[in-house]
């Protein structure tokens, strides 16, 4: 008798124990959970920031956005052909002209001249440097003459007093990531985050133009297949870099800086240019 009860309560701690344990892993569990979300806030907000600040500053001339987008529907066509349902490329480039309001005769124009055998393709090259005060510069270029221009980029660092530098000199503090603007319509945003933590997202955030999602240049494929297979509108799509420090100057040492990123942007080859000035949100 004494025995069985022995063993009963010995199976009665036992028990209490491994609940014992089984709350602590709960409670562990939870605790990294949270601290995970702490650290994304604290590190992951730089996107958010990032677009804040450049929002109005760059390529308000809708002219220069339908160069870019001329361009960018060349590449497409030229590396998957000239049909959307085929080339994801191509349709994330229709899409980003929609929101810019282009002309569906234009990009169909567009998409016509690209197909013909006898244009010459453009070529993605980047180019590296700094302007006064330290501040890095990073900038996309998409060319049909790459002599043409290395001279002309070489030409605004010169004139601006800043140094064009080598391949590799600067381009290690950025991060290269993808972004989409969607419509997510009546869906929760933090179950939607929760579901595209599993392709690479790191950032996804609500404001005035609808939901932005951020994650790394190699996870783009995935996340739209994902929006397009669960029918999420997909308004613009794109690739930027974002500086993983940035640079706080005096407004003398900004108007400075200011010119030769005025310089570049005007160039017709110029895509995009980034750099680690800390901007004002006037």
């Amino acid at each position: 008798m004494a025995c069985a009860t022995n063993t009963k309560s010995q199976n009665i701690r036992l028990l209490i124990f491994e609940m014992k344990l089984l709350i602590i892993q709960l409670v562990f569990g939870v605790c990294i959970f949270y601290i995970w979300l702490l650290l994304k806030k604290i590190i992951m907000g730089r996107a958010f920031e990032f677009r804040k600040a450049r929002k109005m500053k760059r390529w308000s001339a809708m002219s220069k956005a339908f160069t870019r987008i001329g361009k960018d529907i060349v590449m497409a066509v030229k590396e998957a052909g000239p049909d959307p349902d085929s080339n994801s490329r191509l349709r994330a480039v229709i899409q980003n002209a929609k929101s810019l309001n282009m002309p569906k005769d234009n990009v169909e124009r567009a998409i016509k001249r690209a197909s013909d055998k006898s244009l010459g393709d453009y070529k993605e090259v980047l180019f590296e440097g700094y302007a006064q005060h330290g501040i890095a510069i990073l900038i996309e270029t998409a060319t049909d003459n790459n002599t043409r221009t290395v001279a002309n980029v070489r030409s605004h660092f010169n004139k601006c007093d800043g140094n064009m530098g080598t391949s590799g000199s600067v381009v290690f503090m950025f991060d290269h990531l993808c972004n989409f603007r969607v419509n997510i319509g009546d869906l929760d945003l933090e179950e939607l985050e929760l579901e595209l933590i599993d392709y690479g997202v790191e950032e996804i955030f609500e404001d005035e133009d609808g939901v932005l999602i951020y994650a790394p240049f190699e996870s783009f494929g995935n996340i739209q297949s994902y929006l397009e297979t669960h029918h999420i509108e997909i308004l613009s799509s794109g690739f930027e870099r974002i500086p993983q420090v940035t640079k706080s100057i005096t407004p003398d040492q900004m108007a400075d800086v200011e010119k030769l990123l005025e310089k570049l942007e005007e160039d017709d080859d110029v895509q995009n240019v980034y750099h680690t000035m800390k901007e004002t949100q006037d």
